[in-house]
């Protein structure tokens, strides 16, 4: 049973930062490729970044980011306690969204994601 649990949202002023947190578990979950995902009120979830696996570099490689967050946001990885990150720097009240981690493609499976609050 694959397990995706997501921290570190909260209610943060514009200009402010946070760092997101996600653990992957489950005996078939494959802590391949992956990504953070957003949604916000009354739109669809859209991928904010991606993060190769660590098979062939270790920490694995950023391979994409919104153009939305480039300059902004940071993901990596530790795969030894298989969790995924998300540095969050200067926030805007457009990225105000519940943040989720999932594999690249995604599962059918979501985990409850964190709620990111930016107030103007």
């Amino acid at each position: 049973q694959v397990q995706l649990v997501e921290s570190g949202g909260g209610l943060v002023q514009a200009g402010g930062s946070l760092r997101l947190s996600c653990v992957a578990s489950g005996s078939t979950f494959r802590f391949g490729v992956m990504g953070w995902y957003r949604q916000a009120p009354g739109k669809q979830r859209e991928l904010v970044a991606e993060i190769t696996s660590a098979a062939i570099i270790s920490g694995g490689i950023p391979t994409y980011y919104a153009d939305s967050v480039k300059g902004r946001f940071t993901i990596s990885r530790d795969n030894a306690k298989n969790t995924v990150y998300l540095q969050m720097n200067g926030l805007k009240p457009e990225d105000t969204a519940v943040y989720y981690c999932n594999q690249r493609p995604p599962l059918d499976y979501w985990g409850r994601g964190t709620l990111v609050t930016v107030s103007s």
